[in-house]
């Protein structure tokens, strides 16, 4: 097969592409691709669950989407800011008071990275 054939075959439209159904898709396969081992009854509660998901993508492919904006996301990204204000904190000593080392106004930790 040439190089460009190749090419071809694999950019076919996305409106070519025939829809998937959980009777095309083998659960045992995908699982077993997944390292997932699954029971006889969860193999047929999976495939159901499939089928409806399936279905469901299905409805919303038939859905008339040219008026509808592309988006990044579907909630509004804004900052939420809140006034700067000082609030009281705890006393020095107090806090250094019940810390397992010190050393002068500074909490003594372990060394993580030698020098």
């Amino acid at each position: 097969m040439s190089r460009r054939s190749r090419r071809s075959r694999l950019r076919r439209p996305i409106e070519s592409l025939r829809p998937l159904s959980s009777d095309t898709i083998d659960v045992r396969y995908v699982a077993k691709l997944a390292r997932i081992a699954l029971t006889d009854e969860e193999v047929e509660r999976f495939g159901a669950q499939l089928g409806d998901l399936l279905a469901h993508v299905d409805a919303l492919g038939a859905l008339d989407t040219n008026a509808v904006t592309a988006t990044a996301q579907v909630v509004e990204s804004r900052n939420v800011q809140r006034d700067d204000r000082g609030a009281p904190c705890l006393d020095r000593e107090t806090v250094l008071a019940q810390a397992p080392q010190r050393q002068g106004a500074f909490f003594r930790v372990p060394r993580i990275i030698a020098e």
